[in-house]
């Protein structure tokens, strides 16, 4: 279980990134130097959307990252526990379905879609593993899961570094460019405390999916899962 999970109740969760949502995507833009847009890159190619494919995107916040899957001509269903977030997001991307739902009781049946991916959002979820359960049981048979979360560098003087970044450097960057700094502080600590690329592994598996893979994406502070229903 995450830090995020031990300190923080589901409806503090989201009310936190209510706060955020207007200035979201350029908070996450400065914090990350530009890099989330290579994690968002390096998500889309995992996905591999096909035109009249069904994809649930969740923790979709604003939309930004369905709208490549839309662009390839998939049929993506932006979700989020955010109100927010998906008010936010329906003024932006009028044209996207946003969906609001709790990724451990998704508002859909059985099988209904073809992929289910989760950016930065799955450590933010109350149970984890009731998440990657609900994620399964949405997903057709032979579907993909894509996940791409905060992990662990794998080099240590790097990680040492990073992690100094995050402790520190973080708080004081986000106090500049977010409507909510003691947001960002929150999800800074929370980083550290989440599950490193092999035992995150597992709990995907243990939650049923199959032939579990990950990828590092810079130097392994982001790791990108994936899986298939069996």
């Amino acid at each position: 279980m995450s830090r995020a999970s031990l300190d923080k109740q589901p409806h503090e969760v989201a009310t936190m990134f209510d706060d955020v949502a207007e200035r979201y995507d350029l908070t996450n833009d400065v914090l990350s130097f530009g890099q989330d847009r290579y994690w968002r890159h390096a998500v889309n190619q995992a996905v591999r959307p096909l035109p009249g494919e069904r994809v649930l995107d969740l923790a979709a916040g604003t939309g930004t990252s369905s709208e490549p899957f839309r662009a390839a001509g998939a049929d993506v269903v932006p979700c989020d526990f955010s109100l927010g977030m998906l008010r936010a997001g329906k003024r932006r991307r009028a044209e996207l379905p946003f969906v609001a739902g709790d990724a451990t009781r998704l508002p859909f049946a059985a099988a209904s879609f073809d992929v289910v991916t989760i950016s930065f959002g799955l450590r933010n979820v109350h149970d984890p593993d009731l998440a990657l359960r609900e994620m399964l049981r949405v997903t057709r048979p032979g579907g993909r899961l894509v996940l791409c979360e905060f992990s662990h560098p794998t080099w240590a003087p790097f990680r040492t570094v990073y992690l100094e970044y995050l402790m520190r450097a973080l708080p004081t960057v986000a106090r500049r460019v977010s409507s909510n700094p003691d947001a960002y502080v929150y999800l800074a600590e929370s980083i550290p405390a989440w599950s490193d690329q092999a035992e995150m592994a597992g709990r995907i598996q243990r939650a049923g999916w199959s032939e579990v893979r990950w990828r590092n994406l810079s130097g392994g502070i982001v790791a990108l899962h994936h899986a298939l229903r069996p």
